[in-house]
C-alpha cells in the first residue's frame, strides 16, 4: 500500500537522523541506549514521527494545530495490522465528537482519529481565528445561544437608547459567538486530554471502493491519506431545500445559514410548523422583529399535533405564540419570491422581499386571506436530510431513499468495517440519540460486551427493552422517530414545550384492556408558576385504576429540564398515588407533577380550580399587554 511506503520511509529517515546524533563524539552510546531504545521502539511500531520530524521529506503531522499524543499513550498502540489507526471518526459534531472522546477514554490503548471540515458546518466558522465554533455541538447550538441571548439583551430598550442597528446586531452576535467560542474551546480540551488526533479537512473513499482509508482534503488543496481498521460516518444532516425557494443566503435562508445573517431585521417570514420553525418564530419576536409563520394546516394545533405534541400542549403553544404577536398564515404556501438584487441595497436601504402566497397545493387562498407578504428576510425550515454528499460513498455502502444510511441493529453499514451514528442514518435527528448511538458503536467496535438495556414484562406493551437508542436488537430509524418511549422530546421555544411517553390518544390505540386518564396541573397552581411564570400546564396520561404513568407532556418554564423527572416516572412504572405522597421542595416547579397527580384523583373539583385559576391568568395577561402598550 503506498501509505505503507510512505510511513515506512519515515521511519526509515528517524532511525538514520537518531543513530547520526548517537554518532556525536559529545554523546556516550551507554548514556543513550535507554532512551534510543525506547525511542526507537516507538518510532518503529507506532510511527511516533509525527510529533518530533515535521520537517522530514517523507514524514508529515496529521494534526498541525493540536498537540499530538504523548510518547507513552503511543507505544500502547499495536499497529502490527499495518493501519495508522483503530478508529477513524469523520464528521466533529456533536455524534462524532462523543464517539471519539468515548473510544479514547474507554479504550485508552487504541488510536483514534477525528477528521473535521469545520467550513462543511455551516457558518459557525471564525474566519478571523480560524476556529471550528460548531466542533461538538449540536445542529441548534446557534439557536439556542441566540433564544438565551434574546431573553437577556432587550432590543427595544436599546433601540430607545438611540443605538443604530448593526450595533444592537453585532452585540447579540457578540455574545452568541462568545458561547459557542467556549464550547469548542473545552471540546478541544477534551480532545487533548483523552488524547485524539484532531485533523482539519474533507474527508471521503477513494474512488477504487475500498473501505479501510480515506482522502482527505486539506484547505490548501493539499492531500492525506488516512488507514483506520474501522471508520465511523457521522457527518449529520443538512436543511432540506425545496426547489422553487431561492436560497441565497444573504436575505433566503435555512435553518444553518440563518446562523449568518448580518443584520437585525425588522420583519421575517417563516415557512414550516415544525420544532425548527416555532422555535426561531419565537427567537426573532423576542428580538422585536414583526413574525409571519406560514403553515400548511388550516390548524397551527393539528400541525403541531402531527409532530408528537398533545393536543393541549399545543393549544398552549399556539395561544403563547400568537400572545407574544407571532402572525400565523393557515393552509398557505409560498408561490413565488421577488428578492431585490445587492446592487439595490445601499447603506441603510433594504428593499424588502415580495412573497406571493397560495392556497395548500396551490390555487387561491379563500377570500380576504392575505395574498402577498413583505419581509425583510425570509427562513425555510421543512425538514432535514442526512448528509451524505461529497463522501464519495463505495457501492459497498447502502443508503435509503433519502440519503440515508443503512445499518444494521449495531449501526453497522454493508460495510463490515464502516459504521455510522446519528442524523446520517435519517431521523428523529435528534442530538441525544446520536450520541447514545456513538457510544454505542464504540462499545460494539472496541467491546465484546452487549450495552444492557432494561427488561419488559411479557406483554408489556408500553414498554421498549431496548432503552433510548434502539440499538442492540431492533434498531430501525423509522420505528425510533416514531416510538414515544425511545427518547425526550423537546422544543426550545418561549415558553418549552417538552413530551415522554404517550398521549391518551396514543395510550387508548394500545389497547391495554384499560381506562386511560389525564390531569392537568396549571402553572399558576404552584407558587413558583403564580409568581413568576403563570402560563403553562404539566398533564400526566396514567392507566386507570391502577393509576401507573404513561406520559408526562408540559409546556412551560423549564420543561425541558423538568421532563427528566417525568421519564423516570414513565420507565420506573410508577403511579399516581406514588405521587400524591411524595415531598417537593417548595417553590420549585416539580410541584406541579404533585399538583397534577391530586387533580386525577378529584376530576370534577380539579376543573373548577382550574377555571378560576386561568380567569386570573387571562386578567393578568391583559394588564401585561395593556401595559406595554
Amino acid at each position: 500500500h503506498p501509505l505503507h511506503i510512505q510511513t515506512l520511509k519515515c521511519r526509515t529517515w528517524l532511525a538514520r537522523e537518531v543513530l547520526l546524533e548517537v554518532e556525536s563524539p559529545n554523546v556516550g552510546i551507554m548514556t543513550m541506549y535507554p532512551i534510543l531504545s525506547l525511542f526507537l521502539t516507538s518510532v518503529l511500531a507506532q510511527g511516533a514521527y509525527a510529533f518530533v520530524a515535521p520537517q522530514s521529506p517523507h514524514c508529515y503531522s496529521p494534526r498541525p494545530l493540536r498537540r499530538t499524543k504523548s510518547l507513552s499513550k503511543l507505544q500502547l498502540h499495536d499497529a502490527s495490522d499495518g493501519y495508522e489507526y483503530d478508529l477513524a471518526v469523520v464528521g466533529a459534531g456533536i455524534v462524532g465528537v462523543q464517539a471519539a472522546i468515548v473510544a479514547a477514554q474507554e479504550h485508552k490503548d487504541r488510536n483514534i482519529i477525528l477528521i473535521d471540515a469545520p467550513k462543511a458546518s455551516g457558518v459557525l466558522y471564525n474566519d478571523a481565528t480560524g476556529e471550528d465554533l460548531s466542533i461538538g455541538a449540536p445542529t441548534g447550538l446557534f439557536s439556542k445561544a441566540l433564544r438565551d441571548t434574546s431573553k437577556r439583551i432587550k432590543v427595544r430598550t436599546l433601540r430607545g437608547m438611540g443605538l443604530r442597528e448593526d450595533s444592537v446586531w453585532n452585540e447579540i452576535l457578540s455574545s452568541c459567538l462568545d458561547l459557542a467560542s467556549s464550547n469548542a474551546q473545552d471540546v478541544f480540551r477534551q480532545l487533548d486530554m483523552v488524547g485524539v488526533t484532531y485533523l482539519e479537512g474533507y474527508a471521503q473513499f477513494p474512488d477504487t471502493g475500498e473501505t479501510d482509508h480515506l482522502t482527505v482534503t486539506r484547505e490548501d488543496g493539499s492531500e492525506q491519506t488516512i488507514l483506520a481498521e474501522k471508520i465511523l460516518l457521522a457527518t449529520g444532516s443538512r436543511p432540506f431545500h425545496p426547489s422553487n425557494i431561492p436560497f441565497d443566503d444573504r436575505r433566503v435562508f435555512d435553518s444553518d445559514s440563518i446562523n449568518g445573517l448580518k443584520f437585525l431585521p425588522k420583519s421575517i417570514a417563516i415557512t414550516g410548523s415544525g420544532i425548527i420553525a416555532v422555535e426561531y418564530a419565537k427567537i426573532f419576536r423576542n428580538l422585536g422583529a414583526d413574525v409571519t409563520l406560514i403553515i400548511r394546516d388550516q390548524v397551527p394545533r393539528n400541525a403541531l399535533m402531527k409532530i408528537g405534541l398533545d393536543k393541549d400542549v399545543a393549544a398552549v403553544l399556539v395561544a403563547a405564540l400568537i400572545r407574544s404577536g407571532i402572525k400565523i398564515q393557515k393552509g398557505a404556501q409560498v408561490k413565488s419570491f421577488s428578492v431585490p438584487k445587492v446592487e439595490d441595497e445601499g447603506v441603510g436601504i433594504r428593499p424588502p422581499i415580495k412573497l406571493e402566497l397560495e392556497a395548500k397545493g396551490g390555487g387561491a387562498l379563500p377570500k380576504g386571506a392575505i395574498e402577498e407578504l413583505r419581509c425583510d428576510v425570509y427562513l425555510a425550515a421543512v425538514g432535514r436530510e442526512p448528509n451524505t454528499r461529497g463522501l464519495n460513498l463505495p457501492e459497498s455502502i447502502q443508503i435509503d431513499e433519502y440519503g440515508g444510511i443503512l445499518v444494521s441493529t449495531d449501526m453497522q453499514t454493508t460495510a463490515p468495517n464502516v459504521y455510522a451514528a446519528g442524523d446520517i442514518v435519517g431521523r428523529p435527528f435528534l442530538a441525544s440519540t446520536g450520541m447514545l448511538q456513538a457510544q454505542a458503536v464504540s462499545n460494539t467496535i472496541f467491546s465484546s460486551n452487549d450495552t444492557p438495556f432494561v427488561e419488559c414484562e411479557v406483554g408489556d406493551k408500553a414498554c421498549v427493552s431496548d432503552g433510548l437508542s434502539q440499538v442492540g436488537s431492533s434498531f430501525d430509524p423509522a420505528s425510533l422517530a416514531s416510538n414515544p418511549f425511545a427518547f425526550p422530546t423537546g422544543v426550545w421555544t418561549s415558553p418549552e414545550v417538552s413530551s415522554y411517553g404517550v398521549t391518551k390518544e396514543q395510550a387508548e390505540s394500545l389497547e391495554l384492556g384499560e381506562e386511560i386518564g389525564e390531569a392537568i396541573g396549571l402553572y399558576v397552581e404552584c407558587l413558583r408558576g403564580r409568581v413568576f411564570s403563570p402560563n403553562g400546564l404539566l398533564k400526566l396520561v396514567f392507566v386507570k385504576p391502577a393509576g401507573r404513568i404513561l406520559g408526562v407532556h408540559i409546556c412551560g418554564d423549564d420543561a425541558c429540564e423538568l421532563i427528566h423527572y417525568g421519564m423516570e416516572l414513565v420507565k420506573g412504572r410508577r403511579t399516581i398515588e406514588d405521587l400524591r405522597s411524595s415531598l417537593y421542595s417548595a417553590v420549585t416547579y416539580h410541584e406541579l407533577y404533585k399538583i397534577a397527580a391530586e387533580a386525577a384523583m378529584d376530576e370534577q373539583g380539579a376543573r373548577k380550580r382550574r377555571a378560576a385559576a386561568g380567569k386570573a391568568v387571562a386578567a393578568r395577561n391583559r394588564q401585561v399587554k395593556d401595559d406595554e402598550l
